[in-house]
């Protein structure tokens, strides 16, 4: 989902690639994500939700983790639908932009590590928009501090099993 009046800048705080063999052989190589988005803080048209993204390989060739903070800034009805899961995906709207801008940095890495890189599109198709694989999310919502006079939510979702052909 696009919502024009968000923006969403993202700040990568570590990142982490493993090459776990030596030598590649061609072949499909699927990719497996886990995310974990939890929200940080909330002010008046601003929320910040910290996120750790770990990509695996099948067969398993790489590892690849990155963790940071997104900080969304908008109107608050615009930021709560990009914190909404998409029901097609099961995975919160804002993961999607989340790694739209941190795909470059794991490209980079899996260069440099000589390694499978993973799709720019592993979420969604690049032809039709549709989910490449299956997508699961546990989330969980529990009440965190108040800030400017709104409550704190803090989510987690973790999506498994997402392929991707290499």
């Amino acid at each position: 989902m696009y919502v024009p009046n968000v923006s969403v800048d993202v700040e990568i705080k570590s990142i982490l690639g493993v090459k776990l063999v030596e030598k590649t052989e061609g072949g499909t190589v699927n990719f497996d994500v886990k995310a974990r988005l939890e929200e940080k803080e909330r002010r008046s048209q601003m929320v910040k939700v910290g996120f750790r993204l770990f990509l695996t390989t099948k067969p398993s060739l790489v590892k690849f983790e990155i963790e940071g903070i997104a900080t969304l800034k908008g109107k608050d009805a615009n930021i709560n639908e990009m914190l909404e899961v998409d029901p097609e995906t099961k995975v919160p709207y804002v993961f999607h932009k989340v790694y739209q801008q941190t795909f470059t940095a794991m490209y980079l890495l899996s260069t440099m590590l000589n390694a499978p890189s993973p799709p720019s599109d592993l979420l969604f198709s690049s032809k039709h928009g549709e989910p490449v694989g299956d997508v699961s999310v546990e989330s969980e919502a529990t009440d965190a501090e108040v800030v400017s006079g709104e409550p704190e939510m803090q989510v987690a979702a973790e999506a498994e099993n997402v392929e991707a052909k290499q």
